[in-house]
């Protein structure tokens, strides 16, 4: 059965957890979005991931939080993002790296004329069109997918694919940089930024540095570990970091008012404070 297809990699797995917390998010009567197809792409085997991390999320000796919106407030955050930039700037060329499990071309509501590009490992792509098709998903727009490794140089497979390099583009870059070393996440930017116009748009996530040495997700870092997925970079300066690549950012954290949507049950506390673990979202404009 497809249900039970694995993934050649860990860091793909965790696509079907992904997968998952957007299925379980569109259950809710208060969902920030509606993922129909997000329980197929997860699988049992998603939520099996998805539960068995949640229950590593706690800090030793306390209960992990039930229901961690974070995917749910970041899947809604970059919905809006990306329409937004087709809609109000007009842009018809979106082009999602890592898509992993990624929906957004089967159940937003693109305009007439936009291409979406989907960028990951063939055989993780392979084995979601198999379970789209089987779930019975039309896409809702041009979908080109392009099978490449992210961390060397795609760009040649994606002009081949049909991307047309002087014309204005919005990239998405959802949940992958934790897993790559710096050098790659710059290398990825920076092939992000040759093939952008000026105007054209960027979303993007970035771990803090706190994620690392902080109590409260040592037991998650370890559980990625051990699935082979571990988490190897992490900036506090996710502004310096876009522009170092030409991209003018605008960032925000979990719970702060743009990136909450009433549901992170956290407190917020200043940026740059030692050992606190965060997650930062960011918006950007090539100039």
């Amino acid at each position: 059965m497809v249900e039970r297809m694995a993934f050649g990699d860990p860091i793909s797995l965790t696509a079907r957890m992904t997968a998952a917390a957007r299925a379980r998010e569109s259950r809710r009567p208060d969902r920030l979005f509606d993922d129909p197809w997000a329980t197929a792409l997860a699988g049992s085997e998603g939520v099996a991931l998805m539960n068995e991390l949640e229950a590593m999320a706690a800090p030793p000796g306390k209960e992990a939080a039930p229901d961690n919106p974070y995917i749910a407030i970041r899947t809604r955050y970059f919905d809006d993002f990306l329409l937004a930039a087709v809609r109000d700037a007009a842009i018809r060329q979106v082009v999602v790296l890592a898509a992993g499990l990624d929906s957004r071309a089967f159940r937003l509501d693109w305009p007439a004329e936009t291409r979406c590009f989907e960028l990951d490992r063939a055989d993780v792509l392979h084995a979601k069109d198999e379970l789209l098709e089987a779930a019975g998903a039309v896409p809702r727009c041009a979908r080109h997918v392009i099978g490449a490794d992210l961390t060397g140089d795609w760009s040649e497979m994606l002009l081949a694919g049909g991307f047309d390099v002087g014309a204005a583009s919005v990239w998405l870059v959802e949940g992958l940089t934790p897993y790559l070393e710096e050098g790659a996440v710059r290398a990825l930017l920076g092939r992000c930024g040759d093939l952008a116009v000026p105007g054209s748009r960027l979303g993007i996530d970035l771990a803090g540095r706190g994620i690392f040495d902080s109590p409260w997700t040592v037991n998650y870092r370890q559980a990625l570990e051990r699935i082979g997925a571990p988490w190897r970079f992490g900036t506090d300066e996710p502004e310096a970091l876009l522009a170092s690549a030409g991209w003018d950012a605008v960032v925000v954290r979990p719970g702060e008012p743009a990136a909450t949507f009433g549901r992170w049950p956290y407190p917020v506390p200043p940026r740059g404070i030692p050992g606190i673990p965060s997650f930062f979202i960011a918006t950007a404009t090539r100039r």
